[in-house]
């Protein structure tokens, strides 16, 4: 973690300068914030009471958007995983001005100084989040995990549920969650590396806000109890994707693995930074063994997800079988539709489907126009963030032009180099003759401009 030190106020202006930029919105036209107001007075009468389940919620501490709480059980050999999920569709109606606002956004977009929901705060951060301070209305899936990690939607309702408790990552103990929680966690991260599955998480380059206009910026690996956490989505998703597709319906995520030029650039990549990669070895059974806190492997995990094709969405096809090649499964997003447009009409069609219903003639067309909205929308959030990174690597290194900084190259086009700081969590590009993946150099800061924010390195010979 860096602190960064900005008298200028060059940070501050510079996150206005990108919410222009990217016209990201402020606030919600007056007629959204009514209708949002008036549909979070709605009372849940569709909604059966399983307000005695002891749901807690594992979230940010500053969280307030929470989509999801949970709560396990045994059931002989499986676990069962209660998993009460935010109920965004009882609360906004199809073509309602809350509906169409978010199809214009598509997702939440986060900055560091603050975000821009999806939906009004009335209903994300009250009356639809599974906060602690009263009954909220929630779809419930029952999922069953087998001994071997392998998950199955047993059961989808609507549900009236009462959170127990708000649960911090930095801060929970493993007497606040269930029982069953770690053993949970162990059977879907074995399910996972049974089946070939390797997601690569690298340590976030994220900024974080300190108070008083101060912020950090570091590389940060995820805890313990993110990672057992993401187990419980994990296995949710893939269970609601089995049985939709079995249903011949939905929206998956799908991804394409690196192709054959870009794991060779990748192997080249691996042995500069002193990674060990057997000839034969596959790339996955290499992700398997990287470690988040080691540098060396941190910058591999970086170099990965870059030489990868990026993740998208695509409706059911008949014919077809949608797959996510991280996780070597068929998977959708459906746990996060406090966030996600995607994941409201995800969790719609899985209820229909358990409950014997056709999924609504709604459902299905939006399947169909969803690939485009959230394909939009991801690339304006990752626009974003690397522009609020860039301006922070900026500000964090004004006033140290001249000076020598130790690097990796992690990947290269021709002279143009990606280059990551060994010292300092700070990714940029340089040209670089000859550049190799790998390769360590030292470089020299040679300018440094916040407005455009951009960082100018070159090889000190």
């Amino acid at each position: 973690m860096k602190a960064i030190h900005d008298p200028s106020g060059a940070l501050t202006a510079g996150l206005a300068a990108i919410r222009q930029q990217y016209q990201v919105p402020q606030g919600f036209p007056p007629q959204v914030l009514a209708v949002a107001e008036a549909s979070a007075m709605r009372a849940p009468t569709a909604h059966v009471d399983r307000t005695a389940i002891p749901f807690v919620t594992l979230d940010p501490a500053s969280s307030t958007d929470l989509d999801q709480a949970l709560w396990i059980e045994q059931s002989g050999a499986d676990l069962i995983l209660h998993y009460a999920i935010a109920d965004v569709a009882w609360f906004v109606d199809d073509g309602d001005a809350v509906d169409a606002e978010g199809w214009k956004r598509g997702e939440t977009l986060y900055l560091p100084d603050g975000k821009a929901g999806l939906y009004p705060s009335v209903l994300s951060e009250r009356a639809a989040s599974l906060l602690p301070d009263g009954p909220r209305p929630a779809v419930v899936f029952t999922v069953r995990l087998a001994p071997d990690g392998t998950a199955r939607l047993d059961h989808a309702e609507r549900a009236l549920i009462r959170s127990r408790a708000k649960l911090a990552y930095d801060a929970v103990q493993d007497a606040e969650l269930p029982p069953a929680f770690a053993e949970y966690a162990r059977r879907v991260n074995a399910a996972e590396a049974s089946r070939g599955a390797a997601r690569v998480d690298p340590p976030e380059q994220e900024v974080e806000a300190l108070g008083d206009g101060r912020y950090a910026l570091a590389f940060r690996p995820l805890l313990p109890s993110e990672r057992r956490n993401a187990a419980m989505s994990l296995s949710a998703n893939l269970a609601i994707a089995d049985a939709l597709h079995q249903a011949g319906t939905g929206l998956f995520r799908v991804m394409a693995g690196p192709d054959q030029r870009a794991v060779s650039r990748l192997r080249t990549t691996a042995a500069g930074l002193g990674i060990a990669w057997e000839h034969g070895e596959e790339l996955k059974s290499l992700e398997r063994r990287l470690d988040q806190t080691n540098p060396h492997h941190a910058a591999f995990m970086l170099a990965v997800r870059r030489a990868g094709n990026g993740a998208g969405y695509a409706p059911w096809t008949a014919g077809e079988t949608p797959w996510h090649e991280a996780i070597a499964a068929t998977y959708v997003h459906a746990t996060a539709p406090l966030r996600r447009l995607a994941d409201r009409y995800v969790i719609r069609a899985t209820l229909a489907v358990v409950q014997g219903q056709p999924v609504p003639a709604e459902v299905a067309d939006a399947f169909q126009r969803l690939p485009t909205v959230m394909a939009r929308s991801g690339a304006l959030s990752g626009q974003i963030e690397r522009a609020v990174i860039d301006l922070a690597e900026t500000v964090m290194l004004h006033g140290r032009t001249g000076e020598h900084f130790a690097a990796c190259i992690t990947d290269a086009d021709g002279d143009s180099a990606r280059v990551q700081l060994i010292d300092l969590p700070v990714v940029a590009r340089a040209k670089i003759p000859n550049a190799t993946p790998g390769q360590r150099l030292d470089l020299r800061l040679e300018a440094v401009d916040s407005t455009k924010r951009r960082l100018t390195f070159a090889p000190t010979t």
